[in-house]
């Protein structure tokens, strides 16, 4: 298999000199709605013209379109760099599920996945995966900007205000967030035969986000120490705490955010 890592890495961070072109010329081509990616077109006549080239709209996130996703079957590999992690994970689903019908919280899960990736989407998140009732997004510089951790911090806390956290009625669904900032593989991944199989972060970097939102409660945005700094939001009097993660032998300091909190430079 051919090395993709330094067109991968070009890609992701934004610095594809053919990827930045094709950009610029299709965000010309007037739409309501566009690739995130590439800026194809999904509406009006430049939707049709994008469709017949295989452009459409990706079903899995209706903001990037499926000529993207054949990149990475057809450039299998990937590259590590400094990515940005959102988890959000329902609290208590267990007890929830058990609590009413399986008609009424699967209805109540998918309002969940459509108000997560709606705030995503506009939070420039690649939508990595949904597991069971836990959704993880991805920030890098190609969709996010140069300000990838900023955005996801903002996004931890718009997600708890989409959730109904720091309402008068309060939370429709208890959510919990969890943020964090590392170094991690990102591209495709193999199925069995050897073939593209899907698109995903993988490292310890991950691991460490999926167990930061682990310890985050209900209505807790948890910011590792390392996101906070990328991200340059000054919280008023933010409150920190240590974790212990199982795998490392160093606790980490986290900052927590709620719904109520805001930036000093927002």
């Amino acid at each position: 298999m051919a090395d993709n890592t330094d067109l991968w890495r070009s890609v992701l961070t934004g610095e594809a000199p053919r990827f930045r072109r094709g950009r610029r010329l299709r965000k010309l081509i007037p739409a309501a709605e566009r690739c995130k990616n590439c800026h194809a077109p999904f509406s009006g006549i430049g939707g049709l013209a994008m469709r017949v080239t295989g452009r459409s709209r990706y079903d899995r996130n209706p903001r990037f379109c499926h000529y993207c996703l054949k990149f990475c079957s057809t450039h299998l590999g990937g590259t590590e760099l400094e990515l940005t992690f959102l988890f959000v994970d329902v609290r208590g689903s267990t007890a929830l599920s058990e609590s009413m019908s399986p008609a009424a919280f699967s209805a109540l899960m998918n309002r969940f996945y459509i108000a997560a990736t709606d705030v995503l989407i506009r939070a420039d998140a690649f939508i990595d995966k949904f597991v069971g009732d836990e959704v993880l997004g991805v920030f890098f510089p190609a969709f996010a900007g140069s300000h990838p951790a900023r955005k996801a911090v903002l996004a931890a806390r718009e997600l708890l205000h989409a959730t109904g956290h720091g309402t008068a009625a309060g939370p429709w669904l208890p959510v919990g967030v969890g943020v964090h900032t590392g170094v991690a593989y990102f591209g495709t991944v193999a199925g069995v035969d050897g073939s593209f199989s899907d698109v995903t972060a993988l490292g310890e970097s991950v691991n460490v986000a999926s167990r930061i939102v682990a310890s985050a409660a209900a209505g807790e945005a948890l910011i590792s120490d390392l996101a906070y700094e990328r991200a340059g939001i000054d919280l008023e009097d933010p409150e920190r705490r240590k974790l212990e993660v199982r795998g490392r032998r160093e606790s980490i300091t986290v900052y927590v955010v709620r719904a109520s909190d805001r930036p000093k430079s927002a």
